[in-house]
């Protein structure tokens, strides 16, 4: 886990068959802001980009991914932490909103967010900003 970097909990309630809600626990992903920025930055030209908001502090990007995969997430530089409370849609701090007609959060592909912090951190040591 980083030190010093806030970690978000999201949960949605989603409509199920019959009426009845489901709740859909997910993971996050947190970075420090630079990088979160760059790899958003990348899944959007990959349209692969879930729902990502960035911390009241500003300190910090959050990733949403699906639920388990704090169990096998390791790569330095980011923290992953399961389950917790989705915040509002119209939260100011969302850089990527929930969006539908029933505004729900959507999680990025674990993997596709590994590949794209990956290349996060080597364009930005390239350009002299790194190391993270």
């Amino acid at each position: 886990m980083a030190t010093g970097v806030p970690q978000y909990r999201f949960r949605a309630v989603l409509p199920a068959a019959g009426g009845a809600p489901r709740v859909v626990q997910y993971d996050t992903v947190t970075v420090p802001v630079r990088h979160g920025l760059e790899a958003v930055d990348i899944l959007r030209l990959r349209r692969a980009c879930g729902s990502v908001h960035q911390t009241a502090g500003g300190s910090a990007i959050a990733f949403l991914v699906p639920a388990g995969t704090a169990l096998g997430w390791h790569l330095p530089g980011s923290a992953c932490t399961p389950g917790a409370d989705l915040l509002p849609p119209t939260d100011p701090h969302w850089i990527i909103p929930p969006s539908g007609p029933q505004p729900y959060a959507r999680p990025t592909d674990a993997w596709v967010l590994r590949s794209a912090l990956c290349e996060a951190a080597i364009t930005l040591t390239a350009g002299g900003l790194g190391p993270l």
